[in-house]
C-alpha cells in the first residue's frame, strides 16, 4: 500500500475524533467497519450477543464491509470523514447565519 494514502489515512483518522456530537450513530458505525477493514482486515470474531446491543451494532458494520481491500477501506474512510467534516462546517455555518439579526 502507498506510504502517502498510509499517512492521509492516519491524518483523517485523527480528524474523525473531532467530528460533532451530533454525529449520527448509522456514520459513527460507518466508519467504524471501515476503519476495522482497513486496520485489521476482514471480521474475525463472532457476531456478540443480543444483550451486548453496541458491541453488536458495531460488529454488524464491520461484517458490512467485509471483503473490501485494505485500499479500498482506507479510501472510503477517508472520503466519509470528509463528507462528514464538510457536512458539519455547513451546518454550523447555517447554524451561525440563522442566528444573526441585523434589527
Amino acid at each position: 500500500m502507498a506510504q502517502a494514502l498510509q499517512e492521509e489515512f492516519k491524518e483523517y483518522a485523527e480528524k474523525a475524533k473531532s467530528l460533532p456530537s451530533t454525529t449520527k450513530d448509522a456514520d459513527k458505525l460507518v466508519l467504524y467497519g471501515l476503519y476495522k477493514q482497513a486496520t485489521v482486515g476482514s471480521i474475525n470474531t463472532n457476531r456478540p450477543g443480543f444483550f451486548s446491543p453496541t458491541e453488536r451494532a458495531k460488529w454488524d458494520a464491520w461484517k458490512v464491509v467485509e471483503g473490501k481491500s485494505q485500499e479500498e477501506a482506507i479510501a472510503e474512510y477517508i472520503e466519509k470523514v470528509k463528507q462528514l467534516l464538510a457536512a458539519s462546517t455547513n451546518t454550523y455555518k447555517n447554524d451561525c447565519s440563522a442566528s444573526v439579526s441585523f434589527n
